[in-house]
């Protein structure tokens, strides 16, 4: 132990040197912003939403304080594990073997959190473009299915590329494929070694750069090879590959410099992704997208489109066969006809078409196996296939978005349709994504999730305005997509507002639809659900008691127990007439812990202040109404499932 701790301070030294030489970056830089110390702060509280909220809007995760404090140690600190998890997914720093790292597992409040930091992996949770920028370089080796536009051709060897890549990444690149987006060949000076044009599209291609730049086997010297590199690199106008050459006797800064172009490659891919494909979409009548014609020598290089409805309604075949009968009678009859009709006008539906590019649309499974097979949309065509995806076109823009950037900052109303979308098309990593947007942006403090409505305070309309998700959306969502994350998620939101949805029909169908998932029931199975949600429900008023430092009014299973509740009201009732002086002052008389807390917590409430119960009850403060309605709570639940006749 006392060498690891040598060694990890020797090594802290020398980067600390690296850093102030400048060789090195520093991975935790101070930051005194405002916006920081709100991130901080919301790390102290555990509050997930407002930590989603800052992560979006690009506050640095891995800055410091001046007390060297990172997000991710505060977090760790104070024991908050899903917010730990929120900030390693979203690429918070926690390596063995480093400072902050090191110490943020020796903090951690509990060995929950603190197993979770060590199976820590840097590659998978602190480099979230790695799988991006791995499926970029296997572009470059990929024979299927075929997405390479253009072949360059050196004497001995061939190079099978991509034209939206090489616009993308080469200025150079970019001006001559503009002049002649039809070419289809690209010849390749003699005079230049092979091995110098492997290296630079390796570069291109986001791949490592070798340490032996020359094969045994080749004819060439490292200082032709390297000379070749220079002349390629100054014409196509990629400058930092020669800091990439030159890192790579250091695996700390050439993992660094290597992450450097990742970013910038991201970037750049990024800056193309908006002009090119969001910004030549086409919106077009849905009766009218088979009249689209795009040629395969497009300016903007793409292969496919891809087309959304807009509003979801009736298919394309439905309208069709809806124009003719207007046209033979007049009258329209038929499958959406409502939905055709608003104030007497026509409606008429919408469709967005997306250029797109296989390359990059292959990153999903589904499209992979699409372009792969003998499917319509594999073969050759005249024009470029149209591709409908069935989801909103902002669900389609926030896929694209994705497969060619990475990027996946994802609105809580389009939460649940991008997570159906996303396991449609088999992308997990995206469809997590989702589950953790509905899972944090739908937190609050105090773990009030989603209100399904609500009336604005001082709005004398009494308008009620409905909110873009609601827990039992997500509850049926995460049983039909078997997300766990969203199955606690909805648990613990009905438990913190179980008498808002006790008494409701839905609520009521809900159980019992839980209970219906075990196809063989038995009489001694449980209810998945109701287990969950009496879990959260207990600790729901437990916390609270805690800290209040009434753990007495528990039992042994952490619950309130019935007697406890019931002395705790009495007491609570009995105070304003027995316990307190001519000047309103609190006499504590009786010994017993449990009323002298309770007359502590009416000591402590205003005198006007008077607390109702569920079930109408007057009390004197919050701790006897809770401790009444948790009672409440769960007879309601014993009376739910005798009207269903479940044993649970």
């Amino acid at each position: 132990m006392v060498l690891r701790k040598h060694e990890l301070e020797a090594k802290l030294k020398d980067d600390i040197e690296l850093v102030r030489s400048g060789v090195l970056r520093d991975e935790n830089p101070l930051d005194l912003s405002q916006e920081f110390g709100e991130l901080l702060e919301a790390c102290r509280r555990g509050d997930l939403r407002r930590t989603q909220e800052l992560i979006s809007a690009g506050v640095n995760i891995n800055g410091k304080d001046r007390f060297d404090y990172t997000p991710l140690i505060v977090a760790s600190l104070c024991g908050h594990y899903e917010l730990v998890e929120l900030l390693i997914e979203s690429g918070a720093l926690a390596e063995r073997d480093t400072f902050q790292g090191e110490r943020c597992i020796y903090n951690a409040l509990n060995d929950k959190i603190r197993n979770l930091l060590l199976k820590y992996d840097y590659s998978k949770s602190t480099d979230p473009l790695q799988p991006w920028a791995a499926h970029i370089s296997a572009l470059l080796t990929r024979d299927t299915p075929k997405t390479s536009d253009i072949t360059l051709i050196a004497a001995s060897e061939s190079f099978e590329l991509h034209k939206f890549l090489l616009s993308a990444r080469s200025p150079y690149f970019q001006r001559k494929l503009a002049e002649a987006p039809e070419i289809e060949t690209w010849k390749l000076p003699q005079s230049i070694p092979i091995e110098s044009f492997q290296v630079v599209l390796r570069y291109i291609y986001l791949g490592d750069i070798p340490r032996e730049l020359v094969d045994t086997r080749s004819g060439s010297t490292d200082e032709e090879v390297l000379t070749g590199i220079d002349k390629i690199s100054k014409q196509l106008e990629i400058d930092k590959l020669w800091e990439a050459i030159l890192s790579g006797g250091d695996r700390r800064l050439a993992r660094q410099r290597h992450q450097d172009e990742v970013n910038r490659a991201q970037e750049q891919i990024q800056g193309f992704f908006q002009e090119k494909v969001l910004g030549h979409k086409m919106v077009v009548d849905t009766r009218k997208v088979h009249e689209v014609k795009w040629p395969h020598d497009n300016s903007i290089f793409a292969d496919c489109l891809l087309r959304a409805d807009e509003g979801g309604g009736e298919e394309e075949e439905e309208d069709e066969n809806l124009d003719k009968q207007e046209e033979s009678n007049g009258i329209p009859i038929g499958p959406g006809t409502e939905s055709r009709k608003e104030n007497g006008t026509k409606k008429v539906r919408k469709s967005v078409l997306y250029p797109a590019h296989k390359a990059m649309l292959i990153r999903s499974p589904y499209f992979e196996a699409m372009f792969s097979s003998q499917f319509r949309e594999a073969q050759t065509s005249e024009h470029l296939h149209i591709i409908k995806i069935d989801c909103q076109p902002e669900v389609l823009e926030l896929i694209l978005t994705f497969l060619y950037t990475e990027k996946s900052e994802c609105p809580l109303e389009l939460g649940l349709d991008l997570l159906y979308v996303s396991d449609m098309l088999f992308l997990d990593k995206l469809k997590n994504k989702a589950a953790v947007a509905i899972s944090t942006l739908g937190s609050g403090n105090n773990n009030v999730l989603i209100d399904r409505t609500h009336t604005h305070e001082g709005d004398e309309t009494g308008e009620i305005e409905v909110e873009p998700i609601n827990v039992y959306d997500v509850i049926h969502a995460a049983w039909d997509l078997r997300v766990q994350r969203l199955e606690e998620f909805a648990a613990r939101y009905l438990a913190y507002r179980l008498e808002d949805y006790i008494d409701e029909e839905e609520f009521t169908e809900l159980i019992q639809e839980s209970a219906s998932r075990l196809k063989t029931r038995e009489e001694t199975d449980t209810i998945e659900l109701l287990d969950d949600i009496r879990y959260y429900l207990s600790e729901r008023f437990r916390l609270r008691f805690e800290d209040a430092g009434l753990d007495e009014m528990m039992d042994e299973n952490g619950e309130i127990s019935a007697e406890a509740a019931e002395v705790l009201a009495a007491q609570a009732n009995d105070v304003a007439a027995e316990g307190k002086d001519a000047n309103g002052i609190v006499e504590i008389k009786n010994s017993d812990p449990i009323s002298s807390k309770a007359v502590i917590a009416e000591a402590l409430t205003s005198p006007a202040g008077v607390v109702r119960t569920l079930d109408g009850k007057l009390v004197e403060d919050e701790f006897a109404s809770d401790a009444i309605n948790y009672q409440l709570l769960l007879q309601k639940i014993d009376r739910m499932l005798d009207k269903l006749k479940l044993d649970a």
